[in-house]
């Protein structure tokens, strides 16, 4: 998995923009989180793809868009895994290494449960 990771500005419209440059290269993004970010009227967007040459592709694309301040490929020591699993005990999140979380996932078998990469 690799990971892309994005300052763009925080206002309507900006995740349509960026998600139009997935469609048009045809790429499909597996996860992604957005939120308020350190830097006051940016968010931070993490996207992961699976291939990296499309990764590589994204980044270049997304670059010359005016909404993106930032993109970069996150390398594997900056990604960090989190999921929220459904279990017959309630809701569970789970914080950790990619393997880590993949490992807790398989060993739990939930119910439902929803797995993410995230990198700072």
């Amino acid at each position: 998995m690799h990971v892309i990771s994005l300052i763009v500005k925080n206002e309507f419209g900006v995740m349509q923009r960026v998600m139009g440059e997935f469609t048009r290269n045809k790429i499909n993004v597996e996860t992604i989180v957005v939120g308020k970010c350190e830097i006051p009227g940016k968010s931070r967007m993490v996207l992961s793809v699976i291939s990296h040459d499309a990764a590589v592709t994204a980044i270049g694309r997304l670059q010359k868009l005016q909404d993106v301040y930032n993109a970069e490929l996150v390398p594997e020591s900056g990604q960090s895994a989190y999921a929220l699993l459904s279990t017959s005990n309630g809701n569970v999140g789970v914080v950790g290494g990619s393997d880590q979380v993949e490992e807790l996932i398989e060993r739990s078998k939930p119910e439902r449960y929803v797995k993410a990469l995230n990198a700072l």
